[in-house]
C-alpha cells in the first residue's frame, strides 16, 4: 500500500514538473523492487511554439514590408533589367521603411550590381557596381545554366502565394527560387515555376495552410 501511494506521489510530481523521473520505491518481504516512472520531456512542444511564433513574426514583417508598395518584385526587375542588362539573381523590399527595391543584377562575366528601384513608382534610383567578388556571381550564372523560369517570372509565379517581399537564387541542394511572401516561404521550380514550400533545415514547412502544395493546386 505505502509503496502504491509513494508511486503515484512520485507521477504526479512529475507531470507538475514536465521532466524525468526516476522513481525507487522497496517494499515487501522479497526485497526492494523498482518502478521508473518517466514523463516526456515538453521542451519539443516549447520549440514547436517557438517555430510558430517565428513564422508569425515573419510574415507580419513581411506584410509591413509591402504595406504601400506600388511596383511588384516582377515589375522591380523588369525595370532594374531595362537599366542594366544581365541576369537578375535577386530583388528584396527594404525593410527600414524606404520603399525601395533593391535588384541584383549579374552580367555575362561574373559582375554583379545592386539596382534600386523605387516601390512607388518603378523609376530605377540608383546603380551600383559591386567589384568585390565576381566569383558569386559566375557561381550564380552556372546554377541558372538550363533554367527556363527567370527571377520575374518566379516572381509573378510566387504571387499566387501572397504578396511577395523578396526572391533569391537558393543553391543550397538542387538549385530553386526562393520567395518570401505574405503568406510564407516558397521554392519555384528552374525548369517548370512549379510552386512548392520551402523547406527549413529541420524539414518543417514555413507556409500558410498545413500541408505543401503547388500553385497550380490554388484558384
Amino acid at each position: 500500500m505505502k509503496r502504491n501511494l509513494v508511486l503515484a506521489t512520485v507521477a504526479a510530481a512529475a507531470l507538475i514538473g514536465g521532466g524525468t523521473v526516476a522513481a525507487y520505491a522497496g517494499g515487501g518481504d522479497d526485497g526492494a523492487s523498482r518502478s521508473d516512472v518517466r514523463v516526456a520531456d515538453d521542451r519539443d512542444d516549447t520549440r514547436k511554439d517557438d517555430d510558430r511564433d517565428d513564422t508569425r513574426d515573419d510574415r507580419e514583417e513581411a506584410a509591413s514590408q509591402a504595406r504601400g508598395a506600388e511596383v511588384t518584385a516582377a515589375d522591380a526587375i523588369a525595370a532594374a533589367l531595362e537599366r542594366t542588362p544581365g541576369t537578375a539573381v535577386s530583388a528584396e523590399l527594404d525593410d527600414d521603411g524606404s520603399r525601395v527595391w533593391e535588384v541584383t543584377v549579374v552580367q555575362g562575366d561574373g559582375t554583379e550590381h545592386d539596382v534600386r528601384v523605387s516601390a512607388g513608382d518603378g523609376k530605377v534610383l540608383s546603380d551600383r557596381r559591386d567589384d568585390d567578388d565576381e566569383r558569386e556571381g559566375r557561381a550564380d550564372l552556372a546554377a541558372l545554366k538550363g533554367a527556363s523560369v527567370d527571377a520575374r517570372e518566379a516572381a509573378e509565379a510566387a504571387a499566387a502565394k501572397g504578396v511577395v517581399v523578396e526572391i533569391d537564387l537558393d543553391d543550397d541542394g538542387p538549385a530553386a527560387w526562393k520567395a518570401e511572401t505574405t503568406k510564407g516561404e516558397w521554392n519555384v521550380d528552374l525548369k517548370s515555376g512549379a510552386v512548392t514550400p520551402h523547406h527549413d533545415d529541420d524539414g518543417s514547412d514555413d507556409h500558410h495552410g498545413g500541408r505543401g502544395h503547388d500553385d497550380r493546386d490554388d484558384d
